[in-house]
């Protein structure tokens, strides 16, 4: 796959290992030339030519710069090769992640996908750096070996025994390491989600003090991860020693056959030499080989578990619909809707309704409802197990890829901020005028508290936006989908840590504006829902009543009970002024 997406870096790089170690064979032949020609001559005669000096050096020194060339070939074509595949595959995986739908996420950890996208992709192509030279190297083994046939066929079948041997060691090594690689490689995926979980979960872990614990948790993993690793490092540490003494071994049974061989007249001593020597010319590829074979027990089990993702099943389809370029709200329809995860039980169904341009509706439901879950179908996150939901007509999922988010936006109650200043968070990709930022701030009541900030538009939030309070955070993911211009604004209790005076003026400024939006807001708090101009009350994922917030009031009992609870005391000071 990577000598067929490269084959120009692929042949760059075998090509200089090939001139490498064609003359690695070419040294044997310069030293016995050297011999026969010029160090003999000059012990017979009792000096040397200053011809054949010269002849000597620019033999060798030619020599060794061309085996140089052929090293730097060697490696820069291989290193090159290495990382760009482990780049397309980061890339693949990652554009993968993107195609996959939400319901896919949600059966994985995010530290696997992390360890995936990194570990395994980096181990699925350890072997390209080995790769050119073990082949490069064919072509000196090739030399060698006919040149052991061509001194003495006997000797070099005794001397190419060593290659079984090779077969044979490299098979048990891969027995017994592959259980360990792969147990490796899925540490690695754990340790990365404990990690995850604690870096994202540290608020929680500092105020409860389980700090302690959760180094305990992280210690535990990492010490079961070095533990697989020591194992599958002895086994490598007894697997290359005996790879790289097998042509030793090789070198003594040959030498011990090539004696025999010479008392009874059956060959020459120079040809035992010369087949002795060329066998340690042969133990290089041999070594070389072993290098690539040592890395394929993690490289297979990195590669499988790249795969899994590239062909995992489940990628959300899409047609080729377009919307109406309009400045007017989308007409909102839901039909029979009902959704379950993976085969679970329904958590909404035979939901209908339908919000007209322009129009303000407010989802109200007790915890677990199916409110969250209704807004990731409205904005296709997630696709319906039965029913549709259309957007002026259209069903979503007949929609071009990227369309419905031209004319529709989520704003989640989990606010996220990236580490960006305050124009790239609100902008986030989009080609915007600062007028345009401005006026999204300032109908998200986030205006005043960005121009206080020390440079503005250009401060930088931090990760997470940790130098902002919660309703903060709030208000510049609110910036950020209004901004867009959306026909079809969802939002998932997005004012939630907003005290209640501030979400009235959003409220209002986004109502101001009511022929430019369709509105649909998940609300718990009384003077919120009042504010829509119809009211949708779920419960146990259906729609038990439908109508204005004082008809509700007065015939639905539950919905009274629920939005009067929901009026208890709770916006304390603390809220009020960690919002402010």
């Amino acid at each position: 796959m990577a000598i067929k997406r490269e084959p120009l870096i692929f042949t760059l790089s075998t090509l200089g290992s090939a001139l490498f170690g064609a003359l690695t064979v070419a040294d044997a032949w310069v030293l016995g030339w050297s011999t026969d020609h010029v160090l003999l001559p000059a012990f017979r005669d009792g000096h040397i030519g200053s011809g054949w000096l010269v002849a000597v050096v620019a033999l060798f020194v030619g020599v060794a710069i061309l085996r140089a060339v052929g090293v730097i070939a060697r490696r820069l074509g291989a290193g090159l090769m290495q990382y760009r595949m482990q780049a397309h595959y980061r890339r693949a995986v990652t554009r993968r992640y993107l195609e996959l739908p939400l319901a896919w996420h949600h059966r994985h950890p995010t530290g696997q996908l992390l360890s995936i996208a990194n570990s395994d992709v980096e181990a699925a192509w350890a072997p390209i750096a080995p790769l050119p030279m073990a082949v490069g190297t064919i072509a000196m083994m090739v030399i060698a070996v006919l040149q052991m046939f061509l001194a003495d066929l006997v000797l070099a079948l005794v001397g190419l025994l060593v290659f079984p041997a090779v077969i044979a060691t490299n098979l048990v090594y891969q027995r017994f390491s592959s259980p360990l690689m792969t147990r490796a490689q899925q540490l690695r995926a754990e340790l990365s989600e404990v990690a995850h979980e604690s870096f994202d979960g540290a608020l929680v872990v500092k105020t409860l003090g389980r700090e302690t614990e959760e180094t305990d948790r992280f210690a535990a993993k990492a010490r079961e991860l070095r533990d697989t690793n020591i194992r599958a490092g002895r086994l490598r540490a007894a697997f290359d020693p005996t790879l790289a003494s097998l042509p030793d071994l090789g070198v003594l049974v040959v030498l011990a056959v090539g004696v025999y061989r010479v008392l009874h007249g059956g060959a020459a001593a120079g040809d035992v030499v010369q087949v002795a020597y060329l066998l340690t010319i042969v133990a290089f590829p041999i070594r070389s080989l072993g290098w690539l074979l040592g890395e394929f027990p993690r490289s297979v089990v990195g590669f499988r578990r790249v795969s899994s993702v590239l062909a995992a099943s489940g990628r959300m389809e899409y047609g080729a619909g377009r919307l109406p370029r309009a400045t007017t709200g989308a007409r909102l329809t839901v039909e029979r809707l009902a959704y379950a995860y993976d085969g679970g039980p329904e958590l909404l169904r035979d939901v209908d309704f339908t919000v007209e341009p322009g129009r303000t509706v407010a989802v109200v439901g007790a915890t677990a409802s199916g409110k969250s879950t209704l807004t990731m179908l409205l904005t296709r996150l997630v696709d319906p197990t039965h029913g549709r939901v259309t957007l002026d007509g259209a069903d979503l999922r007949d929609l071009a890829a990227g369309e419905l988010a031209t004319a529709a936006a989520l704003v989640p109650q989990s606010a996220f901020v990236f580490d960006d200043t305050v124009r790239g968070n609100v902008a986030l990709g989009r080609e915007v005028c600062d007028d345009e930022v401005w006026e999204a701030l300032r109908v998200a009541q986030a205006d005043g508290f960005v121009a206080a900030l020390p440079q503005g538009l250009d401060t930088r939030l931090g990760e997470r936006g940790t130098s902002l309070s919660g309703g903060q955070r709030q208000r510049i993911s609110l910036a950020r989908a209004l901004v867009r211009r959306p026909r079809l604004l969802v939002l998932d209790d997005a004012t939630s840590a907003v005290d209640p005076e501030v979400e009235q003026r959003i409220l209002g400024s986004l109502r101001s504006g009511a022929a430019d939006t369709t509105l649909v807001v998940v609300a718990y708090r009384k003077a919120t829902i009042a504010l829509a101009d119809e009211v949708v009350h779920l419960e146990d994922g259906r729609i038990v009543d439908r109508g204005t917030h004082a008809e509700l009031l007065a015939r639905d009992p539950s919905y009274a009970t629920l939005v009067n609870a929901y009026e208890q005391p709770r916006d304390d000071a603390a809220e009020e002024v960690t919002s402010r």
